[in-house]
């Protein structure tokens, strides 16, 4: 039984399927690049307005301490452009994937006891000291409620204050002036979502530094973690 066990605990366990491993990198080489085009389209109109119009001119809703600058426009609106499809597009494969697999309810919807105020006061506690708790198994209630955010609110958010700046999308869905009350306020709840995504980024890696990032990023690149199969017995991980 020993030698069994002994004999189990030295294998490395799968973590992530291709798929998941696939979809995160894609996504993260075009948020990297929405990220730095969409500052580019920023110095253009480095001031946030509410309502329809907008102008440097104008009164602002919020003044960004940028320089204006209208040379870096060009290149910036192609990118971001690019950078948006390949995101959302790859995005939705994900969710598309997630859902039909089980992904979506088995590993990143909270669960009951992760839900209790003990339970949720214990993780930031643990994350203020760099200290992952559950490392070896479930993603922590943290991880979930980041994951869910970014996939059912940001996600979409994003995506649909985008499309409100467009002309041409909203010549044929002007129901997106209602939704967002005007082109120049959908361009604000895009910048703020955007600032959020960045917000997320940073806990992301917040967390990967608290949860053991050498096994995380190995996970992340080839599917399998250091992490031994009795110890993903022991803490109730489910690798699919």
């Amino acid at each position: 039984m020993t030698e069994a066990m002994t004999a189990c605990s030295e294998k490395a366990v799968r973590r992530h399927p291709l798929w998941v491993r696939l979809t995160h990198w894609v996504n993260t080489a075009a948020f990297l690049a929405l990220l730095v085009s969409g500052f580019a389209i920023l110095l253009a109109l480095p001031r946030l307005f509410w309502g329809e119009t907008g102008a440097n001119d104008a009164p602002a809703w919020i003044v960004l301490p940028l320089p204006v600058n209208l040379e870096q426009t060009g290149w910036g609106r192609n990118l971001h452009f690019l950078a948006a499809w390949i995101f959302v597009l790859n995005g939705a494969l994900y969710l598309l994937i997630a859902l039909v697999s089980g992904h979506l309810l088995r590993r990143l919807a909270p669960d009951r006891d992760q839900l209790r105020p003990r339970h949720v006061a214990a993780d930031i506690r643990a994350h203020l000291h760099l200290r992952g708790p559950g490392a070896a198994g479930r993603y922590n209630v943290l991880q979930k409620l980041a994951y869910l955010g970014v996939i059912l609110v940001l996600g979409p958010v994003m995506l649909l204050s985008g499309l409100t700046m467009s002309p041409g999308v909203t010549a044929a869905y002007p129901e997106l002036f209602t939704l967002f009350g005007g082109r120049q306020s959908a361009r604000t709840i895009h910048f703020l979502s955007a600032a959020l995504l960045v917000g997320f980024l940073l806990i992301h890696i917040w967390q990967v530094l608290a949860n053991g990032p050498l096994d995380l990023m190995r996970g992340m690149i080839t599917g399998r973690s250091a992490r031994t199969e009795l110890g993903r017995a022991n803490s109730g991980e489910d690798p699919r």
